[in-house]
């Protein structure tokens, strides 16, 4: 049950704050789930179920936007969600809000907002003002002040050990979300049924050295465990986990599906709207028995899985160290067109890069396979394409993917890396 309490007249608290039931593709703030909220007269914070800060926005004429605000996620980074005009966001990446990341990412777009005076005091000073909140409401009642007490005790250090004993759980940072995770503004579980990938490419710079392997079951059992614990009543405001690590698909398809069941169950997952999202490869996704998706087609949720493509390409494929074949691609993507047209609930989508200083064949291989290989506009199967370069925009490379993007017949973004 909602619960307002004002300390004075420029300081509001509200428990048990209820926003939206499910992620939708909104042109307004919409915060997901169950939370708490401390309003004051220079800012917004919000809290989650744990009594952790998961959102801030300022207030003011110093604040950039009224409409932008910051999210702290699970693994304790801020990002900024900038408005960016609305209408070029939305066309450039499917969602209405551009993720502004504080660590180097391959974005073409956005500013440098966390140089922005107003936003670097309150990402730095959120805590400070917390403290004295909780100093203006010791006459409150008793609830109000056992919720501030624990968000007190959530300091920037201790979020800071939380994230670390996240990372543990599995052996390390999810360094790189499928980006079909958008949907679900990357509120992902993590959950790792293999560590590495089946490619050692010398152009990726997220993935890790690991050598792939499935993990074993008693692992994945005591990953579980330990994730229920570390979300704790938290938990119910997740309805999606990322089956982990950079090549899920590559696993024993035995293991894939039965760790979904798992997972679904454990962590309590009721909503109609459960999804799971993964990575495959080009090999993993040919070698797949067609018995995988049927199984994987028959669970209570919807599957996306996102394929490194990269390009059709010979040349280019080569360059980027990819040790596949063109051929291998074109058949990869023509099994991706097949799955989203069979199953109902999977979504297959696939990778492609970008840059300027490609073999003159990457984009004419790309286009005939998103263009002249289809007979007409598709909803289903997204294609992302990736800048190659880390922290280099280009109003080129963006002028460039407009031009693809309306050439394509499936639906075509740009894809921004950002971890968990």
């Amino acid at each position: 049950m909602t619960e307002v309490y004002a300390v004075d007249r420029d300081v509001r608290i509200t428990l048990r704050r209820r926003g939206a039931d499910t992620y939708t593709k909104a042109s307004y703030p919409q915060q997901f789930g169950v939370f708490s909220e401390i309003e004051t007269a220079d800012a917004v914070l919000r809290f989650n179920l744990n009594h952790e800060i998961v959102s801030l926005r300022g207030k003011g004429r110093q604040w950039p936007h009224s409409q932008e605000w910051l999210k702290r996620t699970a693994g304790n980074d801020w990002i900024y969600y900038s408005t960016g005009g609305y209408t070029g966001v939305v066309e450039a990446i499917g969602e209405y809000y551009l993720p502004n990341t504080p660590y180097p990412t391959n974005s073409l777009l956005g500013g440098r907002p966390f140089l922005l005076p107003a936003v670097h005091k309150l990402t730095t000073g959120w805590y400070s003002l917390l403290q004295e909140v909780a100093k203006r409401a010791t006459d409150a009642p008793a609830d109000i002040l056992d919720f501030l007490t624990q968000t007190l005790a959530n300091d920037p250090e201790v979020l800071q050990k939380k994230a670390e004993a996240l990372f543990a759980i599995s052996g390390g940072r999810s360094t790189v979300l499928p980006p079909d995770c958008r949907h679900v503004d990357y509120d992902v579980i993590p959950l790792v049924v293999a560590d590495g990938c089946l490619y050692k490419c010398r152009f990726c710079s997220v993935k890790t050295d690991r050598p792939f392997r499935d993990k074993s079951r008693e692992g994945i059992d005591h990953q579980i465990s330990k994730l229920q614990a570390w979300y704790g009543e938290n938990i119910s405001n997740y309805t999606s986990v990322f089956l982990g690590e950079h090549d899920a698909l590559a696993a024993s398809p035995g293991l894939i599906v039965k760790t979904i069941g798992k997972a679904l169950a454990a962590f309590g997952f009721s909503s109609a709207n459960m999804k799971v999202f993964l990575f495959g490869s080009v090999g993993s996704l040919l070698n797949a028995p067609e018995q995988l998706f049927v199984d994987l087609g028959r669970l209570p949720c919807h599957v996306y899985l996102n394929i490194g493509l990269e390009s059709a390409d010979q040349e280019t494929l080569d360059l980027l160290g990819k040790p596949i074949k063109a051929a291998e691609v074109v058949a990869a993507f023509t099994r991706m067109l097949e799955i989203n047209r069979r199953y109902a609930n999977i979504e297959v989508t696939g990778n492609f890069i970008m840059d300027e200083n490609l073999p003159d064949n990457h984009y004419p291989t790309f286009l005939a396979l998103v263009r002249e290989g289809l007979d007409r506009v598709r909803a289903k199967g997204c294609v992302y394409l990736s800048p190659l370069r880390v922290g280099q925009p280009s109003r080129s490379l963006v002028m460039d993917f407009h031009r693809l993007k309306i050439l394509s017949r499936l639906p075509t973004f740009l894809y921004i890396i950002q971890r968990l």
